[in-house]
């Protein structure tokens, strides 16, 4: 088994003993993860990319938050130290596996990427986003309990703007028509 392979069956492990200790938790594998999994593989191919870098990448990206390490807003740190433990304990190699770690160091924005594996999973967990856009309701309903309707176009308009905007350059030029149909489908209105 590779260990893009073992890592997708601990990482899938993993999201559902968060859902289990506690049956209201987000589903992270299927409300997330599966989605950068496969945006992060596509982006690799069609970027010429190191493919298992970025795979691996993305399956760990959130691993602070599966394993409800530290404060949301410092999960890339976080999952960067458990990332490390996680790799060495699968032999994955010195070199590759900082490679990784950059990946998940920067996935919060691909303004920080250092490298093309880096812009990558942080262009692919944006993209997921508009993967899962159920998500965002559930978020805007459940989460911010919001009421009405303009005032969950207003909170999924200004999340879409911002998803969009820190996207690179690249992938915002190829992703663009979809973000645009997107938000007409789903804001019944155009940006």
């Amino acid at each position: 088994m590779s260990i893009v392979e073992q890592i997708t069956a601990l990482v899938r492990q993993k999201s559902d003993e968060y859902q289990a200790s506690d049956p209201g938790q987000y589903n992270f594998w299927n409300g997330h993860l599966k989605y950068v999994y496969h945006e992060a593989t596509e982006l690799a191919k069609r970027y010429g990319a190191d493919l298992e870098i970025v795979q691996l990448g993305a399956l760990l990206h959130d691993i602070a938050l599966l394993e409800k390490v530290g404060a949301k807003a410092d999960h890339h740190k976080n999952g960067k130290k458990l990332a490390e433990q996680i790799l060495r304990g699968h032999g994955c190699p010195d070199d590759k596996m900082q490679r990784v770690l950059g990946c998940i160091l920067h996935h919060r924005s691909s303004k920080n990427a250092e490298n093309i594996e880096e812009l990558c999973v942080a262009d692919a967990d944006i993209l997921a986003h508009f993967d899962n856009i159920p998500m965002l309701f559930d978020a805007a309903y459940n989460l911010h309990k919001m009421v009405g309707l303009e005032n969950v176009r207003e909170f999924m308009r200004g999340t879409f703007e911002k998803d969009f905007d820190d996207l690179s350059n690249r992938t915002k030029a190829e992703f663009e028509s979809r973000y645009r149909m997107i938000c007409d489908v789903v804001l019944a209105d155009s940006v």
